[in-house]
Parts: structure tokens; sequence; C-alpha cells
């Protein structure tokens, strides 16, 4: 579960560096009056920010950061070669300068929903947890962000860390109604659900989650008790042996094998 989140928390931040293609504030002029333009700029250093991104998402971060560096030479005001230098240097474990390019990006388009998006997660590492829910709610009031549902689940997954599950709950209800088949959220949401002890919905949302994504131990795991409580045997044997089958040395496994010597 835990290389799934880091995984998906690169593939969210690498969405902010690229925008999909889209700059919505390139005169930055912060006229709170104006929401942006969606019309790419044409930068010579897009090539860079392309090329690091790849190498990025591959893990090659020597090469990440040489193509960071080499767009920011040919256009110190490109807010995604910021962003993308930015998730270089916290991969590196250097937050001070990650936080400066992340915030140079946001001073450079004020109102780019990838930008802001960007430093909110990065704020929310820092345990800066008011900060961060600006930032998405920033990025969030944007109409022509493409995907404001990885927004509004980072400003969710923030809000658990923040012990706010209420906050969280309506985050990730927001960023499903933006696109219902989020798998990310979907499963966030089955977990909600089973703490409530609303079984019947976190059944449901699994259900959701598994025709979009492949079942992880940590969902498996949650299926085999949500089920329990629904009394459906049949199903937690099912998902006892997907467990098994797909994550044999996890520690989910574990807990069924302890339960099994228990009996």
């Amino acid at each position: 579960m835990m290389r799934l989140l880091i995984a998906l928390f690169v593939g969210l931040l690498l969405t902010a560096c690229n925008g999909n293609g889209t700059r919505p504030d390139d005169n930055a002029s912060g006229d709170p009056g104006q929401l942006g333009s969606p019309v790419k700029r044409v930068s010579p250093g897009d090539v860079y920010v392309d090329l690091g991104t790849a190498y990025l998402s591959e893990g090659v971060l020597a090469e990440a950061f040489k193509n960071a560096r080499k767009a920011l030479m040919v256009d110190p005001k490109l807010a995604s070669a910021h962003n993308l230098i930015g998730v270089v240097y916290q991969r590196l474990g250097q937050p001070a300068q990650a936080g400066e390019h992340f915030r140079k990006a946001v001073q450079l388009e004020p109102r780019n929903p990838y930008a802001l998006n960007a430093l909110g997660s990065f704020v929310c590492d820092q345990q800066q947890f008011e900060e961060a829910e600006g930032y998405f709610k920033r990025a969030l009031n944007n109409p022509l962000y493409p995907t404001p549902w990885i927004a509004a689940h980072n400003a969710a997954r923030c809000a658990e860390r923040a012990g706010r599950m209420d906050q969280a709950e309506s985050h990730y209800r927001a960023a499903l109604q933006s696109n219902p088949r989020f798998a990310p959220s979907l499963l966030r949401m089955a977990h909600i659900s089973f703490d409530q002890e609303n079984y019947l919905s976190a059944r449901a949302y699994l259900q959701r989650y598994a025709a979009e994504a492949a079942h992880t131990a940590a969902s498996l795991w949650l299926g085999v008790r949500t089920e329990r409580q629904l009394g459906d045997m049949d199903q937690v044997a099912t998902y006892q042996l997907k467990l098994r089958a797909k994550f044999p040395d996890s520690e989910q496994v574990r807990y069924l094998n302890n339960e099994a010597n228990q009996q």
C-alpha cells in the first residue's frame, strides 16, 4: 500500500508539473478578477520539461534534474519547470529548495491550478495544513481546471493527515463528483465508510474501485473485513484467495495466517 501511495503521489505531482499542456495564468498579473487564459504559452523550455518529466516518471532523478535546470536556463519564468525541479528536490530530500521552486511557480502564475495543487501538496507534507487547504481551494476555484478531482483528492488526504475526517470526506466526495471513476478516492471512501461502520457503502465503493483499478493487498484485506461484517462468507473466501494468490508475502496475509492459527 505504501508503494501504491508513493507512486500515486509522484503521479499527481507530475500532473502538476506539465499541466496536461495548459498554463492557465501566463500573464501572472495577479488580478483576482481574471482567471487566466487556458491557452498554452509556447516556451523553449517546454521540451526540457517534457523530457525531465519522463525521466522523473522512470525514477531517473539525475536526468530529470538536468533537464529541469536546462528548462530554467532558457526560460527562468517557466512555472512548469519550477514545479518539475521542485518535485526532484523533494524526491532528493531537500525540502527547502523544493519549497522555493514550488512557491516561485505560484508567484509566476498565481491562478495556475497545477502550480497551486503542487504547492498545496508540498506544504501539507510540511504539516502546514491550513496553508495547504488554502492552495487547494484556490486551485479548485479555477473553473478552467481540467482535472479538479486531483486537487480535491490531495486536499482530502491532507485533511486526513490533519485529523479532519469530515472535511476529508467532503473533499473525496467532491473529487468523485468531478470524476466518479477516480480509483484513489473510491478506495479512500471505502475505508472511511468501513470506519463509520457503514459496511454496505464500503462494499459499494470497493466494487467501484475494483472496476477501475487492480486490487492491492490493502484493498483486498478491506474486502475481507467488510464482507465479514456483512456476513457473506463466500465473498470473504474470494477476497482471501485473491489476497493469498497475489500478495503472498504481504502483511495482510500474515494477518490471515495469524487468525487461522488462533482458531
